[in-house]
Order: structure tokens, then C-alpha cells, then sequence
């Protein structure tokens, strides 16, 4: 018989690992915006990300919708506990969105306004999504399967950390994505800021480990009491990020973004390793969260179509807009 709960689990795990990969390299520019060295260097990089960042936030919503139908009883938990950072989220998306179409269009005077909007509301979008990743590892106070705690809860010393990480990653995340579809000045500089954002990265990730164990006491146990092919995860991310430091020193201009890829796919699966088989921590896993066997099915005979689509149009549309962009290019 299927075990549809751990077929879903899967499902939504690879939406999210795509919408954080697709969709990070284009908060991370926007993160970077009002560092840029000029305006001509801000147009090229917001070029380089015009034709993808709609397509990449399709992940976003397939993960959502998916969670909503297989594991409903995370929304009716993390929602009232998250009200407010996920409205900072979204706010962020649709401010960063709005500012790609309009920013083309604005006159001279008024493309300062939309660029700030640019860069806002990838900051505020990362920021919140890391937020609620440390809210997650943290855990959620619940009673019978209703959130009971209070409405800023999931703000902490510990999450806001753990949020300055995640905009730091989607930040070198960034960088190596210039580094690939740039050349000149502006990949000359990207070369420059990645070796400090990796520094600020795995800085922050090594204050986190230490600081995880302290927060939860199931992660301290599993982690100190396991001597397994777990600690092969925290060891594949350190690779990546020497790769990734290697590359930039040889200014080799994909391997940077492929390895920076890699240091986050090992830290979600760290992540995801640390707090098996929990959903809703502490309490609930995925079982106790899951909807009922037939709706999971019927939902699963229009994820499994849906799926194969998103994947072709997203290789189709980096397979159009592949190569370098340079000054006075746009697909608009």
C-alpha cells in the first residue's frame, strides 16, 4: 500500500529546496541593490533576474497549496502563530514584484522610489523567511492541536539570527549569480563581496549549531548522541563553501553559483535531519498532521501533472535566457 503521507512529505520538501534555490538567487540580488557601484550596474543585475523571478515563486505556491491539502494541520498551527511574519513575507513579495515592472517604466526621478522598493522588499521577504525557520526549530506552544501561544512568539533573539543568516545566504546566493550572468565592472565587484558574504555565512551558521542544541532538546540529542552518516551533512556544506572560495579565487564564473547551491541544499537537509519526523515541533509529526489517505491521493493525480510542467517551463525559460547580460539589454 502507498504510504501517501511520506509521498507528500517528499513532494513538499522538493518544492521548498526549489523555491529557496530559484527563487534565493533573486532575493539575494535585490539584497544587494543599494550596494551596487552604480546605476548602470543596479539595471544589469535586475536584467539578469526580469525573465525567472515570477516562474521561481510558482515553487512557492505549489509548496503552499500542497501543505494546505496533505498537512492542514500545519496551517491551522504555524498560520496564527506566524500571522505576522508571514504578512512581512508576502508584503516584501509583493513590493519586490512590483517594483521589477515599474522600475523599467519610471522616469529618471521616480526610479530611486521603485529601486528602494526593489531592495526592501527582497530584504524583508528574507529576513521573514528565515524567521520562520527559526521558528520552526524552536517549536511552537500547543494544546490539543491548537496553536496556543502569543502573537510574537516567533520573534526572538534566536529567529532573528537565524533570518539575518538566511538574507546573508540568499545575499552570496546572489553574488555568484552575478558572477555567472555578468561580466565587467559589475562581475568584477560581485567577485569581490562573495568570499565576505561567505565568511558572514558560515560565521552565522557556526553561532546557530551551537546555539540549536540550546533551543531544542531533541536536536541536542539527536545530533550529540548519533555517530552516523548525519554528520556527513554539516561536513558536505563546509565542502561547498570551500568550493565555492576556491572558485571565486580562480574567478571561475559558474562553479560559484552550482557550489553556493550545494552549501544550501546540505543545510536544508541538515535542517530537515534534525528535526525528522516533526512537522509542528514538539509535538506532532508528520502522521499526526496529515489529512485523510483519499484526499492526499486526489491531490497527488494533480500535483504529479503540475510538477512535470513547472519543471519544463523552468528549464525551458533558463535555457532561453541563457549567457551574459549586458548594459542596455532587457526582455522588456
Amino acid at each position: 500500500m502507498i504510504d501517501f503521507t511520506m509521498v507528500w512529505a517528499v513532494i513538499i520538501a522538493f518544492g521548498v529546496i526549489m523555491y529557496v534555490l530559484m527563487d534565493g538567487f533573486d532575493l539575494g540580488v535585490g539584497i544587494l541593490y543599494p550596494l551596487a557601484p552604480d546605476e548602470e550596474s543596479r539595471d544589469i543585475m535586475m536584467n539578469t533576474v526580469a525573465p525567472f523571478w515570477d516562474g521561481n515563486e510558482t515553487w512557492l505556491v505549489l509548496g503552499g497549496a500542497g501543505l494546505l491539502g496533505a498537512f492542514p494541520l500545519v496551517y491551522s498551527v504555524l498560520l496564527p502563530a506566524l500571522y505576522l511574519g508571514v504578512f512581512l513575507l508576502l508584503a516584501g513579495l509583493i513590493f519586490r514584484g512590483v517594483a521589477f515592472e515599474f522600475r523599467f517604466k519610471a522616469s529618471r526621478e521616480r526610479k530611486h522610489f521603485w529601486s528602494v522598493a526593489f531592495a526592501g522588499g527582497s530584504a524583508v521577504a528574507a529576513l521573514a523567511q528565515g524567521i520562520v525557520v527559526g521558528s520552526y526549530i524552536q517549536g511552537y506552544q500547543t494544546e490539543n492541536m491548537v496553536y496556543t501561544g502569543g502573537a510574537f512568539d516567533w520573534l526572538t533573539p534566536f529567529t532573528l539570527l537565524t533570518g539575518v543568516g538566511l538574507l546573508v545566504g540568499y545575499a552570496l546566493l546572489g553574488s555568484t549569480w552575478i558572477i555567472m550572468k555578468t561580466e565587467g565592472p559589475v562581475q568584477d565587484w560581485a567577485y569581490r563581496i562573495a568570499p565576505k558574504l561567505l565568511a558572514g555565512v558560515l560565521g552565522i551558521f557556526l553561532i546557530i549549531s551551537f546555539w540549536t542544541p540550546l533551543v531544542d532538546e531533541f536536536v541536542r540529542e539527536r545530533w550529540m548522541n548519533t555517530l552516523s552518516l548525519i554528520w556527513l551533512l554539516p561536513a558536505g556544506a563546509l565542502g561547498c563553501a570551500y568550493m565555492v572560495l576556491r572558485a571565486v579565487r580562480r574567478r571561475d564564473e559558474g562553479i560559484p553559483f552550482v557550489a553556493t547551491m550545494g552549501l544550501f541544499v546540505f543545510t536544508y537537509l541538515g535542517l530537515l535531519a534534525s528535526k525528522w519526523p516533526y512537522v509542528v515541533p514538539p509535538d506532532y509529526t508528520l502522521y499526526d498532521a496529515a489529512s485523510a489517505p483519499e484526499s492526499q491521493a486526489f491531490l497527488l493525480v494533480g500535483v504529479l501533472f503540475v510538477i512535470p510542467v513547472v519543471l519544463a517551463y523552468t528549464a525551458w525559460t533558463y535555457w532561453v535566457f541563457r549567457g551574459k547580460v549586458r548594459a542596455g539589454e532587457g526582455y522588456h
